[in-house]
């Protein structure tokens, strides 16, 4: 590193986030989002040039390349505009109104990096776009010429951007429902039907998926195939749809067939080749899904793909402190998927013959390269197919691919990794949470529930600050209110962890953060929840997602969450706050119906309250009892094992132990008489 390079050029330099710090030798003079920069540009009259990207972005990097790091380049942007960079991971309220506003004036979807021109005095914008490139190409004009073009509209045609800002802020405010359009709705199952069809009819039934490439997990739409067989056995057809999908993606490039974990999306419909980042918020949700997947089949790969998951969250993405890393860069050494491609050669030279046959064979070694010029891996065999073409059988296909595997992935260790952003966020925590504690719970992997129960800890030491929650951890310092998400991932979290293992702390704690909710999150007269709350920085729109993207939508999870701490505290309010949600987002719901499948999830457990039971008995009846009750896959079950000398909260203080145990057990508002044992239950109506 040269002493240019070493020495700090602009503001960036001490931010917490990666993504910032990756700028801070640009020769850009940028400012992170803050007053000093938002008075800057009222003061200087200069439009404000807000670029939003995260740190495993490979076109964020293509971009910074070509243009940020350029003199010249840099020299028009200091002239002409005070530059602000943003982290969407950090300031995902920030990317929300300006992704939304990208797709208004564009009438096309976003992504990143995004590029918005905003006015000095009110943060509006009136340009948006993605990357753009050093040079005019492929019908992108270049981005020097972009920003004169830009200062020039600027300068000559204010008027007719104020009119179009006028036009935006009116088109942004109507993307929230408004209080009584769907006040009177009777709600109804029919959006779960329609969803069910709409995923049929986009079903990919080659190669699983919805849709053509690129090809993106969608957790969400997979959940509600599996949940709606739950409520219609029949339906065999959803079932397959779900578990096809997550078997291709398992045998897929898309995962890491060496060191477990999924990328975030394939880019063919095929799951072959993915775009390289691996993202926190995608595997906490998966690990999940494969583990009710595995309830729900059986299929071992599924069970397989849990254990080497969880392994490599574990290893590679859980902190000493506890709390979970963000993501893992799709480049390495300047390249994108270096890290995890193969040569022939590389291949050989590891493994004896007998290995190199097996291993070639499942993973295409013997057919053309699939990645520019090299190999990475996807599964071409299934075992049966295999095992003839090799002359083995079965169980020596397995172990010599397992061998394989092994020492590949040893190898492949000692390879310049990829770059690790090591910032915590609240809400993907929340998220692997989940999936760590479902999973652990349903393989009997209590150190995989030690570990969410570590994030939890973290999340509650370190960002819970006199009763409200903070949404990043970097280096010791936290810091930006948290967000809804935040909120209603982290109360579902707990929840989840509460039937792992019961700490009444951790009850406590979703009973703070529900409050918090209600207190600074709902609108009251309206519905629903805001993506801020009442009391955080004013910026230009704070929506109510209610639609699913990347993420399940917030107010989705936020109204299942308050329901089932609802219904196991029997606490009216949380009940009424989800009811208002769900109103509020009836007409959405219908319109389009698998666009919200997380809200979806939450109006099927309205409509067929979930089955609550509170074990209580000694550990190892407890950890029989569950085993009994969770062997299906049921996911409107939720089994609380309460150990008989726990003490409760005023709220379950009446579920009191007895004799050598007893289960209580309420449908929703409907409690029943205790039974000593399961096999006294009856079945749930």
């Amino acid at each position: 590193m040269t002493p240019e390079e070493h020495t700090p050029t602009n503001r960036l330099a001490d931010a917490t986030s990666p993504y910032l710090q990756q700028h801070a030798h640009n020769p850009v003079d940028w400012w992170p989002w803050c007053d000093e920069a938002l008075a800057l540009a009222r003061q200087e009259g200069k439009p404000i040039l807000l670029s939003i990207g995260y740190s495993a972005c490979h076109w964020c990097h293509v971009m910074a390349h070509e243009s940020f790091e350029d003199p010249q380049t840099a020299a028009l942007m200091n002239e002409l505009f005070v530059n602000v960079k943003v982290d969407r991971e950090e300031r995902p309220d920030l990317d929300r109104i300006y992704q939304s506003a990208h797709q208004l004036l564009s009438q096309r979807p976003g992504g990143w990096p995004l590029t918005v021109f905003l006015t000095p005095d009110d943060q509006m914008p009136f340009f948006a776009g993605t990357y753009f490139p050093d040079q005019p190409r492929h019908g992108m004009i270049s981005f020097r010429d972009l920003m004169q073009r830009v200062h020039a509209a600027w300068q000559e045609q204010q008027d007719a951007i104020r009119t179009q800002n006028q036009a935006l802020a009116e088109a942004l405010g109507r993307l929230n429902p408004g209080a009584g359009e769907s006040a009177g709705a009777a709600l109804s199952r029919d959006p779960l039907d329609a969803a069910r069809r709409e995923l049929a009819e986009s079903f990919d039934a080659t190669h699983g998926g919805f849709g053509r490439a690129p090809k993106f997990p969608h957790c969400t739409s997979i959940e509600r195939l599996l949940r709606h067989w739950a409520l219609e056995p029949g339906d065999s057809q959803a079932l397959h749809m779900a578990l096809f999908t997550l078997e291709r993606m398992a045998l897929g490039g898309v995962y890491d067939q060496l060191g477990g974990g999924f990328c975030r999306y394939s880019v063919d419909d095929r799951w072959m080749i993915p775009h390289f980042e691996k993202m926190l918020y995608d595997n906490g949700p998966l690990l999940s899904l494969y583990a009710d997947a595995w309830r729900a089949s059986g299929n071992p790969l599924f069970r397989d793909v849990c254990e080497e998951t969880a392994a490599w969250v574990m290893r590679e993405m859980q902190s000493p402190e506890g709390g979970y890393y963000s993501t893992l860069d799709a480049d390495s050494e300047g390249e994108e998927g270096r890290f995890y491609a193969w040569t022939q050669d590389e291949v050989r030279a590891e493994l004896d013959d007998e290995e190199y046959s097996v291993f070639s064979l499942h993973y295409g070694l013997d057919r053309a390269s699939n990645f520019e010029g090299k190999w990475h891996l996807h599964t071409f065999l299934d075992d049966d197919t295999l095992a003839a073409r090799a002359g083995h059988d079965a169980p020596r296909v397995r172990q010599l691919l397992d061998s394989a595997r092994e020492k590949l992935f040893l190898v492949r260790e000692k390879r310049v990794r990829p770059g690790r952003d090591d910032k915590i966020l609240s809400s993907w925590n929340a998220l692997m949470i989940r999936g760590m504690a479902a999973a652990g719970r349903f393989l009997d992997r209590p150190e995989w529930i030690a570990s969410a129960e570590r994030a939890v800890d973290f999340i509650r030491d370190s960002l819970w600050r006199e009763g409200r929650l903070l949404a990043v951890y970097k280096d010791g310092t936290a810091h930006l209110p948290a967000y809804l998400d935040d909120h209603a991932n982290l109360i579902e979290a707990l929840l989840e962890l509460l039937q792992a293992r019961w700490r009444e702390s951790d009850l406590s704690f979703a009973v703070e953060l529900a409050e918090v909710l209600l207190a600074h999150f709902e609108d009251a007269d309206a519905g629903g929840f805001f993506f801020t709350a009442d009391d955080h920085e004013r910026l230009i729109h704070n929506p109510k997602p209610l639609g699913d993207d990347s993420l399940p939508a917030g107010n989705g999870i936020a109204a299942r969450a308050l329901m089932r701490l609802g219904w196991l505290l029997a606490e009216t309010r949380y009940l009424d706050a989800a009811e208002r949600t769900l109103k509020l987002a009836w007409e959405p719901m219908t319109r389009l119906p698998y666009g919200h499948c997380a809200l979806l999830n939450a109006l099927e457990e309205y409509l067929h309250p979930d089955e609550i039971l509170v074990m209580r008995a000694d550990a190892d009846r407890l950890a029989r009892w569950q085993r009994e009750l969770e062997a299906e896959y049921l996911p409107r079950r939720l089994v609380f094992p309460v150990p008989a000398d726990a003490e409760l909260p005023p709220a379950l203080v009446d579920k009191v132990a007895s004799g050598d145990g007893v289960i209580y057990r309420c449908v929703g508002t409907r409690c029943e008489a205790p039974v000593p044992d399961p096999a006294a239950l009856t079945p749930a109506s």
